[in-house]
């Protein structure tokens, strides 16, 4: 009979997830919204930047994380005389990886979501003399709801199969780093087929439940077109 597995992993990853998900809104809403409205020509740069992750190995960015986090670096140094711990090889380390990593997966739905609002909503918002803000939440994001979905779903689930980044920046820790992507390596390094099987199995039905949200989603809220 075959033993259950060790959940710790899986927990471990769902609340890194959460805390990523949660972290990328709000970075990703005002700069999602800078980049679907500003004529500026840093835009294609500052829209590169943001895409990086999609193209560069997770290694590649898991290494100068790495190299930027550490305690011997300004902004591993500073953490770690205010907090007393390090962001090397510790969740917070972790979730800043996860957010770095996941952002095109936030911003670029958002972005997308936004221009589709268009401008003459919040032009007509405006002429009833709704402020910035009040045009924001009252009328940007009801009609970007659909994104904002979208971003949520993508970017936690592509934070709970992150292996490369999270390797890099927090190792391997059982109860501290070892999330349910590492986890199934180390069983299929030792051989223990059966455990990988199990994990990996979650991870295969929990994408495809993830893909008919997404799916199911763009369905039920269709995408609004402005002028």
């Amino acid at each position: 009979m075959t033993a259950l597995p060790d959940l710790g992993p899986l927990w471990l990853s769902l609340r890194l997830a959460g805390w990523a998900t949660m972290i990328l809104l709000v970075v990703g809403t005002p700069l999602a919204w800078w980049l679907a409205h500003t004529r500026s020509r840093a835009k294609p740069v500052v829209e590169a930047l943001t895409a990086l992750p999609l193209v560069l190995p997770p290694t590649v960015l898991g290494f100068y994380l790495l190299v930027v986090l550490s305690p011997q670096s300004p902004v591993g140094g500073l953490w770690r005389d205010v907090t007393g711990t390090t962001l090397t090889f510790s969740f917070s380390g972790l979730v800043v990886a996860s957010v770095l990593y996941s952002l095109p997966f936030a911003v670029q739905p958002l972005q997308a979501g936004f221009e589709s609002v268009g401008r003459a909503p919040l032009e007509a918002a405006a002429l009833l003399r709704a402020g910035p803000l009040d045009r924001f939440f009252t009328v940007a994001s009801p009609l970007a709801l659909r994104a904002y979905l979208t971003a949520t779903v993508l970017s936690f689930a592509h934070t709970i199969g992150e292996f490369g980044v999270v390797l890099m920046v927090g190792g391997n820790i059982p109860g501290r780093t070892q999330v349910i992507s590492i986890a199934i390596y180390e069983h299929v390094e030792t051989l223990n087929y059966a455990q990988a099987h199990t994990l990996s199995a979650i991870l295969l039905v929990f994408s495809f439940v993830v893909l008919l949200a997404v799916y199911a989603a763009n369905r039920r809220f269709p995408i609004h077109v402005g002028g």
